[in-house]
């Protein structure tokens, strides 16, 4: 199918484009493509205008201080390559690296994936997990959200109409600390049927002090286990706490089905990626 009519803008500047979209209600941001165009195709999304990201200086890059700053229309790729990342938070790399194929990977961005925050999408649960804040810039200037705070529903964030994310700021953490994600796949579309990141550090006596545990792909947007989370804090990660763990995952989230997996499934499924990720981040905090 063809996509209705649209207007295309390619501004140089982030200014300009703030007010492309301050301008026009109907406009949206494009920056890899490969979610927006394919549903302006089906006609499922019909903008009356692309704002284009490409051509903006300054979007792209990686950068470390005492956290890493991810520029928004990095790459996929871009992520794969990256030395600080795997010096400093190998994980967000191993997570670019099963993202869709070769081709989505070399034009695919991480603010796109943020921005629009498909249900079951891998970097919004590891965004979650690892604590990390998004920057935001509109009419009004600059904010700074957490991730806690900027998934709200099923493909909706905080984002404000003529806002736009710019770039993802993550925290290193110091000390024993543990990161993985792991997903049960769609044999078709690669996307997370039930996707879990987890953030586990360890205290001087071996137990767990912090723990940050997302999934993805079971509900409306990626949400936190709190329940999984208040199991392992103050605890040994044995095989027993985190198994416990684990079964206490889907408590708390709002899981749903479609033709592929019943709710009861991906609950299911929680568990079962849930204890394999727990053990696997516990792995790496222990070294």
């Amino acid at each position: 199918m063809f996509p209705n009519q649209f207007a295309y803008h390619r501004p140089s500047t982030l200014e300009e484009a703030v007010g492309l979209l301050a301008a026009d209600p109907d406009a949206k941001v494009l920056a890899g493509g490969h979610s927006l165009l394919p549903a302006m195709k089906l006609r499922l999304a019909a903008p009356g205008a692309l704002v284009d990201l490409a051509s903006i200086e300054g979007l792209r890059g990686i950068s470390a201080d005492g956290a890493v700053t991810i520029g928004a229309m990095t790459t996929y790729n871009q992520l794969v390559d990256s030395d600080e990342l795997r010096a400093r938070l190998p994980v967000v790399a191993e997570v670019a690296a099963g993202v869709g194929d070769p081709q989505v990977r070399s034009l695919g961005t991480l603010g796109g994936s943020l921005a629009h925050n498909d249900p079951a999408a891998d970097f919004t649960a590891l965004m979650l997990a690892l604590g990390a804040d998004v920057t935001a810039v509109g009419s009004q200037g600059e904010r700074t959200i957490p991730a806690d705070e900027f998934f709200l529903d099923i493909l909706t964030t905080a984002l404000g109409p003529d806002e736009i994310l710019t770039a993802v700021r993550i925290p290193v953490p110091a000390g024993r600390v543990g990161m993985a994600y792991q997903k049960h796949e769609h044999p078709a579309s690669g996307y997370a049927v039930v996707g879990i990141a987890a953030v586990l550090a360890l205290g001087d006596d071996g137990t767990c002090r912090s723990a940050r545990v997302a999934v993805t792909g079971c509900a409306p947007t990626a949400t936190r286990a709190a329940a999984a989370e208040a199991a392992l804090v103050g605890q040994a990660l044995t095989p027993e706490t985190i198994a416990a763990a684990a079964q206490a995952a889907p408590g708390g989230l709002e899981i749903t089905g479609d033709l592929y997996a019943s709710a009861e499934y991906r609950s299911h499924l929680v568990t079962v990626v849930g204890r394999r990720v727990l053990e696997q981040a516990a792995a790496r905090a222990r070294g």
